[in-house]
C-alpha cells in the first residue's frame, strides 16, 4: 500500500480492495464492507487507504481500536515484532499497585484491578457531592476484548479501588443483536449521590449503534450498576437501560458521548441528567457528511430520555462545508463537554472544523438557560467562539512509533492527538467559565506544521492554553499560555483536562508533559498539574506540581505493538466538594516491568 500525505479528498468516498482477516469468528472483513459506513470510513483513514478531508472530524480512538482488532490489523502489527516474553504475573487475587510519591504529587494509585496485560485508557473520574471519599472512575477497557467499558469505585478517596465491567451487554441494539463493543465511558453523580454511567455500544459488522445509561443508587456508590427504571427490585435488574440514542442506520454513528447531572440541590432543575454526543452522518455535499453535537435530557433519573436535538447551531465564525441550508452551520464538530452551573444553566463546549484554513480550527460553546426547555434546539444560545485551535501537529503514519494514518502525533511518541476532544470547560460558583486546550501554535524544529510524522524529530513544542469568560460564555478573554518555553523549554505538553474549585480560587489543569529529563527526545512522559490562582484576571499565578512519581516509558510497536499509538483521547481532572483536585490518566508503567497501559489516580 502506498503511503500518502494528508491531502483531504472527498469524504466518504467509495473504497475497494485490501482484505483483512478479522477476529469475528474467522469472518473476512473487507474495506468498504463493514456494516456501518461511518465506521468503514474511520477504518480506511486509520489505515491510510483514504485521506482525511479538511474540516472532517475523526471517530474516537477507542472505537477505531475496536475496528483494528476486529480486522486483524493489531495482530499483523504484533506478528512483525519479536515477542520477548512477559514476566510472570503477581500471584495474588488482584493486581493492585501504587507508586510511592517522592515529592508533593501524592501516590500514583492503580485504578483498574485486573491482572491482564490488556489496555485500559481514556479516563473519567467524578466525586460524590454527598461524600467526597466516594469516587467513580471509568475507562476504555480491553480485559474482555477490544474494546469495552470499565468502571471503578473507591470509598476512601482513591487510596484503594474496586472495578468491574458494566451491565451493558444484555442491551439489544436496534438491529436485534447484542453489542460486541463499548467505548468512551462517562460518569456523573446527582445531588443525592445517585451515580450514572454511560457508553457508546456498537456491533462491529452491523449498522447499529446506541448510547445507553445505567444507574447506581445512593449509597451503592458505583460498586455495581442496575437499570435506571423505577421497577420493583430495581437494584437486581440490569435492563432496561436508559437509552439516549439507538439507530439501525448504516449512515449514522453515535460517538464521543458525555453525561452530567445537575448536582446543585438548590437548582431549579436539580438531579436532571444531561447527555451530549457527536452524531456522525453520511450525506451529500463537498465534505460528504457532517458531525454536529446533539443533546438529550432525562428528568426521571435516567430512565427515559428526550429525543436528541442538534445544538451546535450556526455562527458567522463557521463556514459550512456539507450540504446545509445555512452557509454558517457549525456542523463539523467533535468532543463536546457538558457542565452545569449552580443556577441550572447548561454549557456545552466543543471543537469545530468549519474554518477556511487547513489546521486552524476553533473551540466553541453553547448554553441553555434554566428557564428554558433544553430539549428544544431553539432554546440553545450560541455558539460563541472561545478561541482558535492550531491543530497543525505532524501527520501520520509513522510505523516506528505507531502513529496511524490520518492522525497527528508528536514524535518520538506515536500517541494520536485530537485537540478537539482534549478541550474541557469548568465553572465556579460565581459563574466564571474557564476553557482549557492544547495546540501547536508554538511548534518548531523539524516538527513542522502538518509535516510528516515519519521524518519529524523533536523538539515538538506543543503547549497548553486557557481562556476565561465573565459574561456567561458569550465573550472570552485572550488566550493565556500555561506552559511557556521559558520554564519548560521547547518541549511537548498535550492532552490537558481541567476543573475549577467552587470558590474560583484555583483552576486545576493536568496534562501529559515531556519536559522532565530527556523525555522530549526519548518519548517518555509525565503528568504535571498546573494550579492557576487569579485565573480570571490578566495576572494569573501558576504553580506546577509533578504528579507522576517517575517518567512513563514510551509505548511503541517494538515494546507493545498491540497498544502502541493510543494513550486515550483524553485524561480527566475533577474537584471534590472539599476543593481537592482528582486526576486520572493512562500510565504505561506496567506491572512487573511490562510496558502497557493502565489507569492511575492521584489526589495531590
Amino acid at each position: 500500500m502506498k503511503i500518502r500525505a494528508l491531502t483531504y479528498p472527498v469524504l466518504f468516498a467509495v473504497v475497494v480492495g485490501l482484505t483483512f482477516f478479522g477476529a469475528l469468528g474467522g469472518a473476512r472483513v473487507q474495506s468498504g464492507q463493514l456494516g456501518n459506513a461511518v465506521l468503514d470510513r474511520a477504518l480506511d483513514i486509520e489505515l491510510g487507504i483514504v485521506d482525511r478531508q479538511q474540516g472532517e472530524q475523526l471517530v474516537s480512538s477507542g472505537v477505531v481500536y475496536t475496528l483494528l482488532a476486529a480486522t486483524g490489523e493489531l495482530e499483523k502489527r504484533a506478528d512483525k515484532v519479536k515477542d520477548k516474553g512477559q514476566p510472570s504475573s503477581n500471584k495474588t487475587t488482584g493486581c493492585a499497585n501504587a507508586f510511592s510519591a517522592g515529592g508533593t504529587g501524592g501516590n500514583n494509585v492503580r485504578v483498574n484491578q485486573d491482572c491482564s496485560l490488556r489496555r485500559q485508557a481514556e479516563e473519567v473520574v467524578v466525586a460524590n457531592p454527598t461524600n467526597p471519599d466516594n469516587l467513580i472512575a471509568g475507562q476504555n477497557d480491553s480485559r474482555i476484548g477490544f474494546n469495552h467499558c470499565g468502571y471503578d469505585f473507591s470509598f476512601d478517596g482513591g487510596k484503594t479501588w474496586g472495578d468491574q465491567t458494566p451491565p451493558f451487554y444484555q442491551f439489544i441494539l436496534a438491529d436485534g443483536h447484542t453489542a460486541d463493543a463499548c467505548s468512551d465511558p462517562t460518569a456523573t453523580f446527582d445531588s443525592q449521590g445517585n451515580a450514572y454511567v454511560a457508553g457508546v455500544l456498537f456491533d462491529i459488522n452491523s449498522n447499529a449503534s446506541a448510547f445507553v445509561v445505567a444507574k447506581s443508587n445512593a449509597p451503592i456508590g458505583g460498586a455495581f450498576y442496575h437499570t435506571p427504571a423505577g421497577l420493583s427490585f430495581q437494584t437486581y435488574r440490569d435492563v432496561p437501560l436508559g437509552v439516549v440514542a439507538s439507530d439501525n442506520n448504516a449512515s449514522v454513528f453515535h460517538d464521543k458521548e458525555f453525561i452530567v447531572a445537575d448536582a446543585t440541590a438548590s437548582s431549579p432543575k436539580h438531579d436532571n441528567v444531561y447527555a451530549t454526543w457527536t452524531r456522525f452522518e453520511v450525506g451529500s455535499g463537498p465534505v460528504g457528511g457532517h458531525s454536529p453535537i446533539f443533546f438529550s435530557q432525562s428528568t426521571n433519573g435516567g430512565a427515559t430520555w428526550s429525543a436528541g436535538v442538534e445544538i451546535s447551531g450556526a455562527s458567522s465564525a463557521c463556514t459550512a462545508f456539507s450540504n446545509e441550508p445555512n452557509p454558517n452551520s457549525c456542523d463539523q464538530d467533535q468532543g463536546s463537554h457538558p457542565i452545569v452551573g449552580t443556577d441550572g444553566t447548561i454549557y456545552v463546549a466543543f471543537g469545530n472544523g468549519n474554518t477556511p484554513l487547513l489546521g486552524i480550527n476553533q473551540h466553541m460553546i453553547v448554553k441553555c438557560p434554566p428557564t428554558a426547555n433544553c430539549a428544544l434546539s431553539a432554546s440553545w444560545m450560541g455558539p460563541y467562539k472561545i478561541g482558535n485551535d492550531i491543530g497543525t501537529q505532524p501527520l501520520g503514519p509513522n510505523a516506528a512509533t505507531g502513529c496511524p494514518g490520518g492522525r497527528q502525533c508528536l514524535p518520538p511518541n506515536g500517541y494520536r492527538l485530537d485537540d478537539f476532544v482534549e478541550g474541557s470547560i469548568s465553572i465556579d460558583n460565581a459563574g466564571k467559565l474557564y476553557a482549557v486546550w492544547a495546540d501547536f501554535r508554538n511548534g518548531g524544529g523539524t516538527c513542522t506544521p502538518l509535516g510528516s510524522a515519519a521524518t519529524a524529530t523533536p523538539p515538538c513544542n506543543n503547549d497548553v492554553f486557557y481562556a476565561y469568560s465573565l459574561t456567561g460564555g458569550t465573550t472570552w478573554s485572550a488566550t493565556t499560555l500555561v506552559t511557556p518555553s521559558t520554564l519548560f523549554g521547547q518541549t511537548a505538553q498535550w492532552m490537558p483536562w481541567s476543573a475549577v474549585s467552587q470558590d474560583g480560587k484555583k483552576l486545576y489543569i493536568a496534562y501529559y508533559d515531556r519536559s522532565y529529563g530527556s523525555c522530549e527526545t526519548t518519548g517518555c512522559n509525565d503528568i504535571t498539574l498546573a494550579t492557576v490562582e487569579s485565573a480570571a484576571t490578566t495576572s494569573p499565578s501558576i504553580k506546577y506540581t509533578r504528579i507522576t512519581t517517575s517518567s512513563m516509558p514510551n509505548l511503541v510497536p517494538s515494546n507493545n505493538p498491540l497498544q502502541a499509538g493510543f494513550l486515550g483521547d483524553y485524561m480527566w481532572v475533577a474537584v471534590d466538594s472539599k476543593g481537592n483536585p482528582l486526576i486520572a490518566w493512562a500510565d504505561t508503567r506496567g506491572l512487573n516491568g511490562t510496558v502497557e497501559e493502565d489507569v492511575y489516580f492521584a489526589n495531590p
